[in-house]
């Protein structure tokens, strides 16, 4: 299926690629762009460019999308130059309507710790655009960055995060957490006249069965800046709720109603289905990726392998119409059903899996231990102060669910019961496998469409620290609260919530990590607008970590 050169040669750097390889292929993504939508979207041969992701050391799993008439044998090519003069490896996979037309080879045999370029062949002699791709390093490894994304929602705007993180051409990885896709109807989430015109959704309607998921992909991956960051980094991606449902937990989802979607089981199968044609990803549901000593990248599934269904404040407080009766029901839910020691955030299976994994990571001296995954896993409770930042003219139900936020916080309880919050006993065994490994922990979290960092800590001992990434595009607090200033919002966030130490509630855009042995660098990179298409970023936040004192620098 493949062969090898592994000949000793100078690695190509990320630096000697940055001028001549990626002016090369700035060419490709310039015609990429120039082309009208619809023959980037559909139409034969090549559709959708190139992806790559699942690195090793010594492998990287290849994607692309090639439609026919019939099933196409696809020969797919390593080499560590542009011009393909000696291919380091190569091998075949089929293109088939089984699969969408998406194929997707595993590249094996590889030199670590080496900048590649890739492409399919058809048999008919049909190149796809060249890919750009890397092998992860081993042994001692001085430093690494991760280009970190997540919440894409095709009609609030367009993917500035993704343009500016293949144009700064400064990562060694992206890092997807999920929300790729959002899979509401056209005339919902953005409503009408909240989107972008230009961002013309497909299908129109809510996706449910597989063909809906299918084209909801291509439409997302027909974006040009989103085809250029594949084109040109490695992604390890986890899947979020919205891949397959609002709120989604192993048996349902908040925006899945049997009665008329069909049977749970089959629009999940259908969203996984879909998920792993299009993306550059195994179908192995959690994973660790070692980046030679300095990092183990731990990608988890909250969301679908073993969470139990989300609680709700609306309905523990329903029917009580006084406030001694609703902090009565608040604190018997916070000491009964919220605590239950049993509760289950990952399934057991990979309760165990994470704890061996972290031991395993500390036992041989890797540096740090990096978790890829969803949601918010530090303590977060709304401002009992917010009551007094509401301005006049509120909707009522706003102003409702506002005093019950209040209410919550001052029993002790969290804003988000669809983050770790809403599973305080499966957060409490994830710290103490940490503990235990005496792991160098660092959370990676999206979900929330804003900036965090936070301090994690459990009975007084340092665990480690959070950095919750703002969206690509969808809208955050500044849209719900805005009646409410960004800064004094995040102010009073921060004051009221002791883990948390800098948010930010307004902006749109990524963070780049950067790890080397002795510290962990995060910049926040926030993008203009997301209602016009560009690469400029309006501001930068910088935020360290220093190995072994799970404390962050703000």
């Amino acid at each position: 299926m493949f062969k090898t050169d592994t000949a000793a040669q100078p690695a190509p750097s990320a630096t000697a690629l940055t001028r001549r390889h990626l002016f090369t292929l700035a060419g490709a993504g310039a015609a990429l762009a120039a082309a009208p939508l619809a023959a980037r979207s559909f139409g034969s041969g090549f559709t959708h460019n190139v992806a790559s992701g699942e690195p090793s050391a010594n492998s990287v799993l290849l994607w692309t999308r090639y439609v026919s008439e019939v099933d196409t044998a696809l020969t797919w090519q390593v080499s560590e130059s542009e011009d393909f003069a000696r291919p380091v490896a190569e091998g075949s996979v089929t293109a088939s309507a089984s699969r969408d037309w998406c194929a997707k080879g595993i590249a094996a045999g590889l030199a670590p710790d080496r900048w590649y370029f890739y492409r399919f062949i058809a048999a008919n002699g049909a190149a796809s655009p060249v890919g750009r791709t890397r092998t992860l390093p081993v042994d001692t490894t001085a430093k690494f960055r991760l280009a970190v994304f997540s919440c894409s929602n095709f009609g609030f705007g367009w993917f500035n995060a993704y343009g500016h993180a293949a144009e700064a051409n400064d990562a060694d990885l992206a890092v997807h957490l999920g929300d790729y896709i959002y899979e509401y109807g056209a005339d919902n989430y953005p409503n009408p006249g909240q989107g972008v015109a230009e961002r013309v959704l497909a299908p129109a309607t809510e996706i449910v069965a597989l063909t809906d998921y299918r084209l909801r992909y291509a439409t997302y991956r027909a974006d040009p800046d989103c085809q250029r960051l594949h084109q040109v980094l490695p992604m390890i991606a986890v899947w979020d709720d919205h891949e397959s449902a609002n709120d989604s937990y192993e048996t349902g989802a908040q925006n899945h109603q049997p009665e008329t979607e069909g049977d749970w089981a089959v629009r999940k199968a259908a969203a996984k289905q879909a998920y792993r044609e299009w993306m550059p990803v195994s179908d192995v549901p959690y994973a660790a990726y070692q980046v030679g000593d300095l990092a183990t990248l731990l990608r988890l599934d909250t969301r679908l392998e073993g969470r139990e269904q989300q609680f709700s404040l609306e309905k523990v407080l329903a029917g009580k119409t006084d406030p001694q009766a609703a902090m009565a029901a608040l604190d018997a839910f916070r000491d009964g059903d919220w605590a239950n020691p049993e509760r289950q955030m990952l399934g057991a299976a990979q309760d165990a899996w994470l704890a061996e994994s972290l031991a395993a990571s500390t036992a041989k001296g890797t540096q740090w231990q990096v978790l890829v995954q969803q949601v918010l896993i530090g303590n977060l409770k709304s401002p009992q102060a917010l009551a007094g930042m509401l301005g006049d003219g509120l909707p009522d139900f706003v102003r409702q669910r506002l005093a019950a936020a209040g209410m919550a916080s001052k029993a002790g309880l969290p804003l988000n019961m669809d983050a770790w919050d809403g599973y305080p006993a499966a957060r409490e065994r994830v710290f103490t496998a940490a503990l235990e490994a005496d792991a160098n922990l660092i959370v990676l979290a999206g979900d929330t469409h804003n900036g965090w960092a936070f301090d994690l800590a459990q009975d007084g001992a340092a665990v480690g620290v959070e950095l919750g990434v703002c969206s690509v595009s969808s809208p955050g607090f500044e849209s719900y609260l805005s009646f409410v200033k960004p800064d004094t919002l995040a102010g009073a966030l921060v004051a009221e919530n002791e883990q948390l130490k800098w948010a930010d509630t307004a902006q749109r855009g990524y963070m780049m990590v950067e790890l080397t042995p002795t510290r962990a660098t995060t910049e926040y990179r926030f993008t203009g607008s997301v209602k016009q298409r560009s690469t400029r970023l309006a501001a930068t936040k910088r935020i360290t970590t220093d190995k072994g004192s799970g404390k962050l620098a703000v």
